[in-house]
């Protein structure tokens, strides 16, 4: 028997990413409105009713609506918006956080998508806090970097579009400059931190790609550890994962630049840790595709572990 999925929010980015990745498969199938329906409430409430589980890719508010017209208990979802990230009742859609998150994910009935940068800081921050290597109570500062694909049609249309009113030349620029990005509470929710890390993010000419980057001067914190423990945690907390990895010591010194593109079109998220001993110093860096592990290919992940499908499926 395949599983009927819908996908709320289908034409957006996230959303048409997801249907790619869903396509041809023979265990699931998909459930769709023509472009006449997609605003209809009664022909989407029919829909998410319907489904066995629903991927939404909607704007927070309308996220917490669809959520609403559900009345089916047997419908599943997953949430790829902000809405649901620090909510009660709503399981952490990253499997790889912690032993049994995969197991809570697999009987969940509403899994929240992380974001694409709190996926890779959140992934970087909790095994380290967990280890004692960061203190809950440490100042954390988070730099990061994104394709402009991270923005949804409205970013894209103002690198790509010279019409677009909204039209860019720049090739790089940080934003979000009051520090209230909207991945603050989820990072310091799911990285267990008492205070708000300092997080500035910026966008490239570059369509997708990743890097979110967490600075440690090693020498000033407790207990003063060194990059070697700071690789250890976190290598001792992914061991075994198949799309959380930390890459070897000696392959990162031998780097003299990390792109961003680099994992485009994969479901991996791959943690580098540099450092200069000399100086006490290390910089984690944590490389992904915003549009894959940041977002659609993490829906599919989790919706395949919720079905009970095989978790690479799609991926």
């Amino acid at each position: 028997m395949t599983a009927k999925v819908f996908i709320d929010g289908e034409a957006g980015t996230t959303g048409l990413q997801i249907s790619t990745r869903l396509e041809g498969r023979g265990d699931v199938s998909l459930l769709r409105l023509n472009d006449a329906e997609r605003k209809d409430t009664a022909r989407r409430r029919e829909m998410l009713n319907a489904a066995d589980l629903v991927i939404l890719c909607l704007p927070d508010d309308a996220a917490r609506e669809a959520v609403l017209l559900i009345d089916n208990p047997d419908t599943r979802v997953v949430d790829a918006s902000t809405a649901h990230r620090t909510a009660e009742g709503w399981v952490y859609g990253f499997p790889e956080y912690e032993t049994g998150q995969r197991d809570a994910v697999a009987a969940a009935k509403r899994v929240t998508n992380p974001g694409c940068y709190a996926i890779t800081s959140v992934a970087i921050l909790h095994p380290l806090v967990k280890a004692g290597v960061i203190g809950t109570e440490w100042p954390v500062t988070i730099n990061a970097v994104s394709g402009y694909s991270g923005g949804g049609k409205g970013l894209i249309a103002a690198f790509e579009d010279p019409a677009s009113e909204g039209y860019t030349q720049s090739p790089f620029y940080p934003y979000a400059l009051t520090l209230a990005h909207k991945h603050v509470p989820e990072i310091k929710r799911w990285s267990e931190l008492s205070h708000e890390p300092i997080f500035v993010p910026s966008v490239g000419r570059y369509a997708q790609g990743m890097i979110v980057q967490v600075p440690l001067p090693l020498w000033s914190m407790p207990g003063s550890p060194k990059a070697a423990d700071v690789h250890a945690a976190l290598a001792d907390h992914y061991t075994g994962e198949r799309y959380v990895t930390v890459a070897a010591v000696d392959d990162t010194k031998a780097m003299s630049k990390l792109e961003p593109e680099a994992l485009n079109g994969t479901n991996e998220l791959r943690l580098h840790v540099f450092a200069n001993e000399d100086r006490g110093q290390a910089v984690v860096m944590g490389l992904l595709d915003n549009l894959g592990k940041g977002a659609s290919g993490q829906a599919v992940q989790n919706m395949n572990i919720m079905l009970g499908l095989p978790e690479s499926s799609g991926l």
